[in-house]
């Protein structure tokens, strides 16, 4: 079995997809109007907060829901008209894996290789090389109930990519892996990407996002809000980031810091107040005396550049780290 030759330059193209939900008090629109081109040969990631139609939209893609509306092509095939030839083309990695405990990981893979018509022989050949790739070898014909949890992940990237898909689904790939499984699964990701795999990815940490994507989309309320690549994102917040911890005081120092001409943009919640100003290094002094000048202390203070919980935190309203957490 030949790698397939890439259909289109464009592996993912959507123009307003929606799905809309019935429940008990009315219709729920989960997407409202979705636009995402993503190139052959990329990662993409996409982030939005819990309940924003990320998972919703990476479904429809994946043809586990069909849309309300809308159009898309996924690997050059008509998601709407043509989801069977979607399903040959991509590979799914569901964010909760799908192995059976009792079955041994080279027998998994040779199922799904026979489950995507290959013959038995072209299965078990397919299987060893995958096992090969994601070094998984000695664990090959142990059953996958005795792997540890970075070893199943990888399994599950290799139930993914059997049968060389075009374009590769990964539903939160790392969630629950520990530094050195989770920059393993990193580096697998990377060489499928230069392997001419495009890669279509969620994530919930930050660090994974900067470090893999090529470029990035985040959705929120159904619609996306930001796409680019991470540093034009981050370009987008401008200047330097103050964060204050002002012990329930956020009302007082929002009052007293608003006003002035070298903050741009300011937001508080919670006891946390940011600040968003154009050289961070002089505002700290005058913003402790300001607020030494208004009978408040800051508990805390930290000054960075923007990063992409930033950029998260500036489209939602919302912080990706407190998503992870929750």
């Amino acid at each position: 079995m030949t790698n397939p030759t890439p259909i289109r330059t464009m592996m993912i193209d959507t123009a307003d997809l929606k799905r809309t939900f019935k429940t008990r008090t009315g219709a729920v629109e989960a997407v409202a109007g979705v636009d995402l081109h993503v190139n052959a040969g990329e990662i993409f990631g996409f982030l939005g907060p819990n309940g924003a139609g990320k998972t919703t939209t990476l479904r429809m893609l994946a043809t586990l829901i069909t849309p309300t509306a809308g159009d898309a092509t996924v690997a050059g095939a008509d998601l709407r008209r043509e989801p069977a030839l979607v399903r040959q083309r991509i590979g799914y990695v569901p964010q909760g894996g799908s192995t059976d405990p009792a079955e041994t990981g080279r027998g998994e893979l040779v199922l799904q290789g026979r489950l995507y018509g290959m013959n038995a022989v072209d299965a078990k050949t397919r299987a060893a090389e995958v096992l090969d790739k994601l070094d998984l070898v000695s664990a090959a014909d142990r059953p996958t109930g005795t792997y540890s949890g970075g070893m199943r992940r990888r399994l599950d990237v290799g139930l993914g990519i059997v049968h060389r898909p075009q374009v590769l689904f990964l539903d939160e790939p790392t969630t629950g892996l520990d530094p050195q499984a989770r920059a393993r699964m990193w580096d697998e990701i990377k060489r499928l990407r230069e392997q001419g795999t495009t890669v279509f990815l969620t994530t919930h940490y930050l660090e994974e996002a900067d470090a893999l994507a090529d470029r990035l989309a985040i959705i929120d309320h159904g619609k996306i809000v930001a796409e680019g690549t991470a540093d034009e994102l981050k370009r987008q917040v401008a200047g330097d980031v103050i964060t204050l911890g002002v012990n329930g005081a956020t009302e007082h120092v929002l009052e007293t810091v608003r006003a002035q001409s070298f903050v741009r943009e300011v937001s508080g919640e919670d006891g946390v107040v940011r600040l968003y100003v154009e050289r961070g290094e002089t505002a700290v002094p005058q913003i402790l005396r300001l607020l030494d000048g208004a009978g408040l202390e800051a508990a805390s203070i930290s000054l960075h550049r923007p990063s992409l919980d930033d950029v998260f935190l500036r489209q939602t309203g919302r912080s990706l780290r407190d998503e992870a957490a929750a």
